[in-house]
């Protein structure tokens, strides 16, 4: 048996949670809901579950106009982005940083986990940036970072 790479299986779950991400605010842009509105929402005979006024500003930014759906969006590509590379990108030091990542994708996390289609990718993207973190607990490096360590420039 060989030993777990963790970075690398990492990587395949932040893809999968990352496009995931992307599916689920795109949906989020057209069916529209704050997911935590039952903590303390009134369930009404005509109209469902209404959110209650502490989470106005939640309405505002999901409902209303879809600010958080955006920019999980926007944080889901970036990670897509990163994990999926131009050969160009492999250069920069932002890409062999494995904190980088665990830092993307709580933000990610965060942001996806307040609408309710993006549940699901907050729950990967936080399995993905603890298992990036397990891969720098035991001191893990990508196989770029082994091959890119010459001075600036050099490729």
């Amino acid at each position: 048996m060989g030993n777990l790479i963790w970075h690398e299986y990492s990587r395949f779950v932040s893809i999968t949670a990352s496009v995931y991400g992307v599916w689920a605010s795109f949906f989020g842009l057209f069916y529209r809901k704050f997911f935590w509105d039952f903590v303390g929402g009134t369930l009404r005979d005509p109209g469902g579950l209404q959110a209650p006024p502490s989470s106005a500003i939640f309405v505002t930014l999901i409902v209303k106009a879809p600010i958080i759906p955006i920019i999980s969006m926007i944080l889901c590509t970036m990670t897509l982005c990163l994990e999926l590379p131009l050969p160009a990108l492999k250069q920069f030091s932002f890409y062999r940083s494995l904190l980088v990542r665990v830092i993307l994708l709580i933000f990610q996390a965060l942001m996806t986990v307040l609408f309710y289609q993006g549940t699901n990718c907050a729950l990967w993207s936080l399995i993905a940036a603890g298992c990036y973190a397990r891969a720098i607990s035991l001191g893990e490096t990508m196989q770029e970072a082994k091959a890119n360590r010459g001075k600036p420039g050099e490729a």
